[in-house]
């Protein structure tokens, strides 16, 4: 089993507080607050570490499954867009939009779409975060 692990440390009241996340890694450290969460302040937050995540998983899946396929792809590009919103006074991720560019030679347009979208229910992330509506607009480049 393969265990990965975070770390965050909050200092404050919620909106004059702020925090320092940290990637168990080493590859990343940064600070969140308030502001970076649900406005446009400087650094990072929660939602923004998850698209990175989905996007970073939904790729690999898909190279994954297009390899498995017999297909060598060039390159797969995914965005990931988090949606975060009030609902019934919580804020809850509501939607994640994937949003997938890949160069695949020689494959058909409607296998693409059929492994792009096998690779949006497989991938990980996305069964980790299978409550929430995941939206997958994949585009083959020639």
């Amino acid at each position: 089993m393969v265990k990965r692990k975070a770390s965050s440390e909050w200092k404050g009241k919620l909106k004059d507080g702020e925090g320092n996340m940290k990637l168990g890694s080493g590859a990343y450290e940064g600070r969140y607050s308030f502001l970076s969460r649900f406005k446009e302040g400087t650094g990072t937050n929660p939602e923004e570490l998850i698209a990175a995540a989905h996007s970073g998983c939904y790729s690999m899946a898909l190279a994954a499954s297009l390899g498995g396929e017999g297909y060598d792809p060039e390159s797969v590009q995914t965005e990931a867009v988090v949606y975060l919103q009030k609902v019934e006074g919580d804020f809850t991720i509501t939607k994640i939009h994937l949003k997938n560019r890949s160069k695949v030679p020689g494959i058909d347009e409607d296998v693409f779409q059929e492994i792009a979208q096998d690779a949006k229910k497989n991938c990980p992330v996305s069964k980790a975060l299978a409550s929430i509506d995941i939206e997958l607009d994949a585009e083959l480049e020639s």
